[in-house]
């Protein structure tokens, strides 16, 4: 890597910064470098509020070989690069250092193919993960993903996290959606892995990136898969007189080898906040409420849920509501949907995201109330229940600072509650910043060290997003 010389003649006059500025403006087109502070205020954090710092620069690249353009030369002279979406990270894992280049991949927004017989789609990286889906939909198709934030977050960036979603219970996360990407590694090489084909040659690339946090390389266009909408769909409303109870029903249904499409958990305190914002008829003298989604064909349908209430009875459930038509189903879907936004409302919040097994959901639920009480905070539980994917929403107020500093402490509690349980850090939001010095908690160092050694395979500087995912002691030199 050569260090930062620059012209002689040009160093005299200019700041390293400046000199920087002006040689990416000239890799670009008109508009799409970003350097004015007021510019770069949007660009200093992401949906992780609590850590905020303003970049060098951002990048806004239309095409992958402008997206190359600048990492050729931010690779020639050992400059860090933050990739991002839209933002939506709730881990830290677009927040930039103050000497880094942002590539936001926003303007990258193209459906590129649609391919029925193969039931692919071709898009760039910028491409929202609902407008996909949009797509195809008069054609009977869907792409399965649905993070909460889908109608914001982009492919790209559900690529870095392997983001999953209410549905991913039945139809998976990312990683089982995803079938090639176009990607530039650090020093501006386009590689192609995968592709339409539903199983590629050679070693899992693929599996190796999917989930990788923009450490490896940049995407800039990936095929994911199509599905074919079911003949129906229906999502039911249980409450329960404990989230114990709701949790332990949840473990019973999968037990029983019965795979809804979807199976969501929200406690009281959750519906106590989500209620008066959407108005979806949410029992209020409820612990705890499921929405449990099954497919298929009528008679499907009716079996299934049909032993999940048999099931749901078992454990004292209090209420039992069916949607009968596609307005009630959206109600019951309303509430869960807009939960972090009408949190958002209330109080500032931490977003947990530790995974455990679903035997062990009643017992993490108990654990965590413990833990957030003892640091005299709230928690409101909202979560993807059939997978175990939790996320206790911690309530605090960001302009305490010793709230904050409890809030942070608390949910690092969880997080090694969630491990110690037998789960792990992360489900789909990430590791980023929030989660990198808890990796030790579940992780040896010879396991750090091993996929430290396969992220510096990718990009041996260590250009790509370098602050996030592995602990800052501990990590090679670049």
């Amino acid at each position: 890597m050569d260090t930062i010389e620059f012209l002689k003649p040009r160093r005299e006059v200019l700041s390293r910064r400046e000199v920087i500025v002006s040689d990416l403006a000239d890799l670009l087109p008109e508009g799409a470098l970003v350097s004015d502070p007021r510019g770069l205020v949007p660009f200093e954090t992401d949906a992780f509020i609590a850590y905020r710092n303003l970049p060098l620069a951002v990048a806004l690249p239309s095409t992958t070989e402008q997206v190359a353009a600048v990492l050729t030369y931010c690779s020639r002279y050992g400059i860090p690069v933050v990739p991002r979406g839209a933002g939506t990270s709730l881990s830290g894992g677009a927040i930039p250092q103050e000497d880094a280049v942002v590539i936001g991949l926003s303007k990258m927004s193209r459906i590129l193919d649609v391919d029925f017989s193969n039931r692919t789609a071709t898009v760039q990286a910028g491409v929202t993960n609902l407008s996909v889906s949009e797509a195809v939909s008069a054609d009977g198709f869907f792409y399965a993903p649905d993070p909460s934030s889908q109608l914001a977050c982009t492919i790209g960036g559900n690529i870095g996290m392997n983001s999953g979603g209410a549905h991913c219970l039945k139809y998976g996360v990312t990683a089982n959606n995803l079938l090639g990407v176009k990607m530039v590694l650090y020093d501006g090489t386009v590689i192609e892995v995968g592709g339409k084909a539903l199983d590629a040659a050679g070693y899992d690339l693929l599996g190796l990136i999917c989930g990788s946090e923009g450490q490896l390389g940049i995407v800039t266009e990936a095929t994911v898969r199509l599905i074919a909408k079911p003949e129906g769909a229906r999502p039911v409303l249980f409450g329960f007189a404990s989230a114990e109870e709701a949790g332990a029903c949840v473990a019973d249904v999968i037990g029983a080898g019965i795979i809804p499409v979807a199976i969501e958990f929200m406690d009281k305190q959750a519906i106590a906040i989500c209620e008066p914002f959407a108005q979806a008829g949410y029992p209020m003298d409820a612990e705890a409420l499921l929405i449990v989604e099954v497919e298929g064909s009528e008679a499907e349908m009716e079996a299934m849920l049909a032993s999940i209430i048999e099931i749901a009875r078992k454990h004292g459930v209090t209420t039992i509501r069916e949607s009968q038509s596609a307005l009630e189903a959206a109600l019951i879907w309303k509430g869960r949907k807009s939960a972090f936004g009408a949190t958002g409302r209330i109080a500032d919040y931490i977003c947990m995201d530790g995974t455990v097994p679903l035997g062990q959901l009643s017992y993490v639920l108990q654990k965590t109330a413990e833990i957030v009480a003892r640091y005299g905070l709230r928690v409101a539980n909202v979560f993807h229940a059939g997978d175990g994917n939790m996320h206790p929403l911690i309530l605090y107020n960001i302009n305490d600072p010793e709230d904050a500093a409890r809030a942070e402490a608390a949910g690092n509690d969880i997080l090694r509650l969630c491990v110690d349980a037998g789960g792990c850090l992360t489900g789909e939001h990430g590791v980023g910043i929030e989660k990198r010095d808890l990796m030790l908690h579940q992780y040896a160092q010879v396991d750090l060290d091993q996929q430290m050694a396969a992220r510096a395979a990718f990009d041996p500087d260590w250009i790509m997003n370098p602050s996030k995912v592995f602990p800052l002691e501990g990590r090679p030199a670049a």
